[in-house]
């Protein structure tokens, strides 16, 4: 295998207390299984922390720093191809440490490219470097960056999101996804390749982050009515759920109920429809093996090509590819 270029790239990837660990180690591992292909190592990589000795992740594991933020020197600085930000439930106090913030807007200035991980998009965001950027983050965060930050462009079902010498990745293992798409721009195709295949992952991912997040709407209705409408409809998603049935069940008119419905879930009646018969279906497929046509009419949606054009619209794959993906290995 050939690569294009000889030169040593220097990776800092920035952690800190509570930092999601797969963020840090994912792409480190692809750093180092492309540097296993080559002649001699191309990517030299450090984790670089607020404070140094071990750093407690989010999970058990401990995390040994390299360098802490006051070491990394002026000079490392100017070296510096590419700078990696992890997530992790400890975010978002890393945000209000003005320490780490001056460090991400000091080192992205230096780097050739700037990489979030995660929830590591919010420290990018923070830092100023997302303003009119388009960009991504885990799916459970994805509302929480449009509020705080409005003038980011969020894109909701991208795995990784390059917006110039920016990249930002969705929820965890995306980092590896994105890893590999640094790899392949760096090394070309046979080299990320090949370092997909030694972690058993793929080349690309089919599909977008829409397919692990939840659908339906956090928010439950105040009024009474509405709440036992909701509740009546996620057991009932065969019914005539028409907005014309729901308004007369609730004894409103069609307008108002449509109105009313809004205000309270914060989706349209037939979206919210669509999305739980949508649900029904991903946790039938998950957990049973079910026809597709008779998945179709449980769920109401009539046909297996109604049901087809669902899934592609929304996950972006068929019926058939979300079983085999997501259902459970007992079965």
């Amino acid at each position: 295998m050939t690569q294009r270029r000889q030169e040593h790239r220097n990776v800092a990837v920035l952690a800190y207390d509570q930092v999601q660990v797969l963020d840090v180690t994912g792409p480190l591992e692809v750093f180092d299984k492309a540097n296993g292909h080559l002649p001699a190592p191309h990517y030299r990589s450090f984790v670089v922390a607020p404070r140094g000795g071990a750093l407690q992740t989010s999970g058990p594991a401990k995390l040994h720093v390299d360098r802490t933020i006051d070491d990394v020197s002026t000079k490392e600085l100017a070296g510096l191809d590419t700078l990696v930000v992890a997530g992790g439930c400890g975010v978002m106090a890393a945000r209000k440490n003005p320490h780490i913030i001056a460090f991400v807007r000091r080192a992205a200035a230096r780097a050739r490219r700037v990489v979030s991980v995660c929830s590591g998009t919010f420290l990018l965001a923070e830092a100023g470097l997302l303003q009119g950027r388009r960009a991504t983050t885990h799916w459970e965060s994805l509302d929480l960056l449009a509020a705080q930050f409005p003038r980011i462009l969020v894109e909701r079902d991208a795995i990784y999101v390059r917006d110039g010498t920016i990249w930002t990745s969705a929820g965890v293992t995306t980092g590896i996804d994105l890893t590999l798409a640094l790899v392949e721009e760096d090394l070309g195709r046979e080299v990320a390749l090949a370092a997909a295949r030694d972690l058993v992952v793929y080349m690309q991912r089919p599909g977008g982050q829409a397919q692990f997040s939840r659908l339906l709407p956090a928010r439950r209705p105040n009024d009474r009515r509405l709440d036992s409408l909701v509740a009546w409809i996620e057991q009932n998603p065969a019914a005539n759920l028409s907005i014309t049935a729901l308004a007369r069940r609730c004894a409103m008119s069609e307008r108002n109920f449509a109105r009313r419905f809004v205000e309270q879930t914060g989706v349209s009646p037939a979206r919210f429809v669509e999305q739980r018969r949508l649900d029904f279906c991903r946790q039938r497929l998950e957990r049973q093996d079910i026809t597709l046509e008779q998945l179709a009419q449980d769920s109401g949606l009539k046909s297996p090509e109604v049901l087809r054009r669902l899934f592609q619209r929304h996950l972006g794959i068929s019926p058939s590819a979300y079983r085999e993906r997501f259902r459970t290995a007992a079965r």
